[in-house]
C-alpha cells in the first residue's frame, strides 16, 4: 500500500466544510464505540450498519458520504478489535479499552464521495457537504495509477493547511544484488545507533535545538490567553505559530529516520536491532524527553518497511543483557550508564555500544522463525552471512 500526500488548495469556505466533515466523522466514530459499550456482542458489521440508524435520527449526519461514515465506523472497530487481542494475548498494563475521541484531525472516504479531473491535478467531493473542486499541491504523478487502484482518499488537517492523501493498493517490490552483509544495531542517546562494525550515527536532537524557540512561542500562548473571556485574534495567531514549529519538529524527527532507515537496509542483507519497549522507557522521567526525541520505534517500523520492500531480513531480538555480556567470551561484565568503555579480563576492550551491537547481532543470527523477520526465503544467504560474520569476528 502506498500514500501519497499532497496539499489542498481552496477557499475558506470550502475549509470550513471539511471541518464539518471531520467532526461528523469524530460523531459517528464515537457513536460506533457507545453502542458497543451498550450492546458487548456486537461486531464490524453490526457497526457499519448502525451508520445508517445514525444517518436517519440525524440530518447534518446523512450528509456525509456513507462510505466515510463506513470509514468511521471502521476506526471504532479498529480501536475494539486492537483491545480484544491485546487482552487475548495477556499484554501486560493497559489493554488499550476504546474511548471516546475529543477532537478529529481527519475524515476518510472509500471508493465512492469524490472524482478525479483528467489531469490528475484536482480533487472533487461529491457528499451533500458540497465542498467543491480542490487543487492538488505535490511532486507525485497519480497517471501511473488506475483510479480503481485508490482505496482510500484521507483529509487531514494539519497546523499549516490541509492535505489530501490518496492510499493506492500497489505490491511494491524492489529487487538489488545481495551484499552478503549483516549488522546489528544498538541504539542510544549519545550517538542515534551503533553498528556491530563500529560505525556511529550521532543523535540530531531536534527537539532540544528547538527546544529554545518552542518556550518563546510558549510564552507568547500564555500571555495573550484570557481565562473566561473569548479569546483574540492575536492569541489564535500565537497559538498558530507554536503548532507550525511543533509540527516542523516532528517532520524533521520523521524525515531523519525515513532516509536513514533506507540507508542501513540498502547496505546490508541481514538487519538486527533491539525488541524495545519504548513505552515503558518514558515512564523515567529524567530520560522521557530525550527517549521521545529519539524516535526509535519510528525508525524501527520504517526498518521494517523498507525490509519487507527490499527484501531483507530484519530482526527484534530480546535487549535484555546485550550491554553486559561479552561479545568476545561472553562473561558478564557489569557497569553503570555512565561507563561508556567495555573492558573484560579475557582482554576485548571496545565502545560499550558497540559491544552490545555484537551481542545483538549473534542474537539475531541464532533466531529461527521469528514473526517480525522478512526475508527472501534463501537458506544459503543465510550460511553466507554467518560465514562472514564469523570471519570478521575472527
Amino acid at each position: 500500500m502506498l500514500v501519497y500526500e499532497f496539499k489542498l488548495k481552496g477557499k475558506q469556505q470550502q475549509f470550513n466544510l471539511i471541518d464539518e466533515a471531520i467532526r461528523t466523522a469524530l460523531f459517528i466514530r464515537n457513536s460506533c464505540v457507545r453502542y458497543w459499550l451498550d450492546n458487548k456482542q456486537v461486531g464490524k458489521y453490526d457497526l457499519s450498519s448502525y451508520c445508517k440508524i445514525l444517518a436517519k435520527n440525524f440530518e447534518w449526519a446523512s450528509k456525509l458520504n456513507s462510505m466515510a461514515r463506513q470509514a468511521s465506523a471502521d476506526r471504532a472497530w479498529s480501536a475494539i478489535s486492537r483491545f480484544y487481542s491485546n487482552y487475548k494475548k495477556k499484554v501486560p498494563g493497559k489493554k488499550g479499552f476504546p474511548k471516546f475521541k475529543k477532537r478529529g484531525h481527519s475524515v476518510e472516504y472509500k471508493t465512492t464521495g469524490w472524482k478525479l479531473s483528467e489531469d490528475r491535478k484536482y480533487l472533487t467531493l461529491t457528499d451533500d457537504f458540497e465542498i467543491g473542486k480542490l487543487k492538488l499541491i505535490g511532486t507525485y504523478d497519480l497517471h501511473f495509477y488506475q483510479i480503481k487502484d485508490i482505496k482510500r482518499i484521507r483529509l487531514v488537517k494539519r497546523a499549516d493547511g490541509y492535505y489530501a492523501q490518496f492510499c493506492i493498493a500497489v505490491d511494491r517490490k524492489i529487487k538489488e544484488k545481495p551484499t552478503k552483509k549483516a549488522v546489528g544495531l544498538d541504539v542510544g542517546l549519545t550517538h542515534f545507533y551503533t553498528d556491530s562494525d563500529g560505525n556511529k550515527v550521532d543523535n540530531p536532537k531536534f527537539l532540544c535545538k528547538s527546544e529554545k524557540s518552542l518556550k518563546k512561542l510558549q510564552k507568547r500562548v500564555s500571555k495573550k490567553f484570557k481565562k473566561g473571556q473569548p479569546q483574540s485574534n492575536n492569541y489564535k495567531k500565537a497559538k498558530d505559530k507554536l503548532a507550525r514549529k511543533h509540527l516542523k519538529v516532528s517532520r524533521q524527527r520523521k524525515d531523519f529516520a525515513v532516509k536513514l532507515a533506507r540507508c542501513v537496509i540498502q547496505s546490508a542483507d541481514l538487519i538486527a536491532y533491539e525488541d524495545l519497549q519504548v513505552r515503558n522507557m518514558v515512564r523515567n522521567h529524567k530520560l522521557a524527553k530525550s527517549i521521545s526525541d529519539a524516535a526509535w520505534y519510528q525508525f524501527r517500523c520504517w526498518l521494517e518497511y523498507f525490509g519487507n520492500i527490499y527484501g531483507k531480513i530484519t530482526i527484534a531480538v530480546a535487549p535484555q543483557y546485550t550491554s553486559i555480556h561479552c561479545s568476545s567470551c561472553g562473561r558478564q561484565v557489569k557497569k553503570s550508564l555512565s561507563t561508556r568503555t567495555h573492558k573484560c579480563i579475557c582482554g576485548a576492550q571496545l565502545c560499550r555500544d558497540e559491544n552490545a551491537a555484537l551481542n545483538i547481532l549473534a542474537k539475531g543470527l541464532s533466531t529461527v522463525g521469528h514473526i517480525g523477520t522478512n526475508a527472501w526465503g534463501q537458506n544459503d544467504l543465510c550460511l553466507d552471512l554467518e560465514t562472514s560474520v564469523n570471519k570478521s569476528a575472527g
